[in-house]
């Protein structure tokens, strides 16, 4: 084992200054990386390749801690060979991930690479089939972040991918499998690397990234500050955080943040965050299916995965792309027992040729899927208005520990102006005032139907809340769900609607 400090250059000097141990440094409290097979090399023989070697073979493994907790990194040397992954690689990167299962620690990939080695051939495209087989069986057990510092192509950018996290550093990170020379020769198509892999295209088109950074060391923090979210594995609780702000406190501020009226914008990050310990939310996937808010708040020091319509996108209406970033969130947290805050304002599913062609059916079963088959503890808020096929998919009240309503909230099966156009269109038509008509029956619409009193009464919800009693209905019931034993039928597993 070697120290950071006893690091090694193409020329097996020591050094100091190099991108992968600077990102190392970043990373990992101060003195507390060991490197592991500092000494390995690769052993091919073809392409001149025999007389080009270094030690570590430019792939940095070894252990370190963050905030003080035990961490495995594996961190590719973009100095030696571009980076490429070779078989010697992929073994050491199949031991540290054996290593992970072992100890129930999560393991951090620092990426920077150009592929896998194409002067080794097969031979390091079949090795890292094992990296791929072993990185699947640690998911759900041990976390696994991504962080893509520069060039991510080919065969390398496939692990990444299986991975719960993936963290870009901006302009200087790419991820695609053909790069634009490849394409160029097989299409005739002239694209950048930004084009068909940019941090910009992962974060807000393919939804991959789950932070876009603003440069390799903005990424390389982010990954302390989500670490600190995250339990060691899936049989360790989250680290428990209290920055003064644990305990009960009213929230009135909702009653001016939260409208009235159910059309009028508004953005509920401010919702999350008045409610959110110390006012802290890390949201993910920020800028990919916006609708559709996914992050990690802290509530009584502990780390809760929160779900939240965004009425200043598309209504909070759900669509095809915000129901799959929910449904991959909520098996994330499901994972790693991390407990579900889900706040309604939603219209329903967005309508329209687009959503139905590209299978909103689909997409939308498989979110009500995840939450269904989710064990962890689930409250659900209508904060304003929850309508259509949304209201059980997002607060499906039978797999739903807890569900609460804001007291002027409306919950219904349509939203009351198209119930009332379907159900009294002929009465309406024949009208000779049919705004007036309109007005009146849908007001009797929302005295029937859709005020969330209705349901309360009926049992559909727990209970009413005013605005300023969220945060303490929320701590409270989380506190009581604390100790609860998810259980199912034995089976091999469920079939998610793919």
């Amino acid at each position: 084992m070697t120290t950071v400090q006893a690091s090694f250059s193409a020329t097996g000097t020591p050094r100091r200054d190099s991108a992968v141990w600077q990102a190392i440094e970043w990373l990992v409290d101060s003195g507390s990386f060991y490197q592991l097979d500092a000494l390995s090399e690769h052993d091919c023989q073809h392409f001149g390749t025999a007389g080009r070697k270094v030690p570590g073979d430019g792939l940095v493994t070894g252990h370190g801690r963050i905030d003080g907790r035990p961490v495995l990194v594996y961190a590719h040397d973009r100095d030696f060979l571009g980076g490429s992954s070779s078989r010697v690689h992929a073994v050491r990167i199949g031991k540290l991930l054996d290593m992970a299962l072992q100890l129930g620690l999560p393991v951090i990939g620092l990426n920077d690479s150009s592929g896998i080695r194409i002067h080794e051939g097969v031979d390091a495209g079949a090795q890292f089939s094992e990296v791929f087989h072993k990185t699947v069986k640690a998911s759900g057990v041990v976390p696994q972040i991504s962080v893509i510092l520069g060039d991510c192509a080919g065969g390398a950018a496939y692990a990444p991918a299986l991975t719960d996290f993936i963290v870009m550093a901006g302009a200087e990170s790419t991820m695609f499998l053909t790069g634009p020379s490849v394409i160029r020769s097989a299409t005739g198509e002239s694209v950048t690397k930004e084009e068909i892999g940019g941090a910009q295209l992962h974060a807000e088109v393919t939804g991959l990234a789950h932070f876009n950074c603003d440069g390799r060391e903005q990424a390389v923090a982010l990954v302390r500050e989500l670490l600190g979210y995250l339990p060691q594995n899936n049989a360790s609780p989250t680290p428990r955080v209290d920055r003064g702000d644990t305990g009960p406190r009213r929230t009135p501020r909702l009653e001016r943040l939260i409208p009235a009226h159910q059309n009028e914008p508004y953005d509920v990050l401010d919702v999350v965050a008045e409610i959110a310990d110390n006012n802290e939310f890390l949201e993910i996937q920020a800028q990919y299916a916006p609708n559709l808010v996914t992050g990690f708040a802290r509530f009584g020091g502990r780390t809760v995965g929160v779900l939240a319509s965004q009425p200043l996108q598309r209504a909070g209406c759900l669509d095809v792309d915000s129901s799959l970033k929910g449904a991959r969130f909520v098996r994330l947290c499901d994972s790693f027992d991390i407990p579900l805050l889900t706040l309604l304002d939603v219209p329903g599913y967005l309508p329209g040729r687009e959503q139905e062609t590209r299978g909103i059916i689909g997409a939308g079963a498989k979110l009500l899927h995840a939450y269904c088959e989710a064990s962890v503890p689930k409250l659900a808020i209508v904060l304003r208005k929850a309508y259509g096929g949304a209201y059980p998919t997002l607060a499906n009240w039978s797999a739903t520990d807890f569900t609460f309503a804001l007291e002027q909230a409306e919950i219904a099966v349509m939203g009351p102006q198209g119930a009332v156009d379907i159900i009294f269109r002929r009465e309406l038509a024949a009208a000779a005032d049919p705004a007036s008509l309109r007005e009146k029956l849908l007001d009797d619409y929302r005295a029937a139907h859709a005020n969330a009193s209705y349901s309360a009464k009926k049992g559909y919800v727990d209970g009413l809340l005013a605005a300023a009693e969220v945060r303490n209905a929320v701590l409270s019931h989380l506190q009581l769900l604390a100790d609860k034993v998810g259980g199912t039928p034995a089976r091999r597993h469920s079939n998610i609607p793919l």
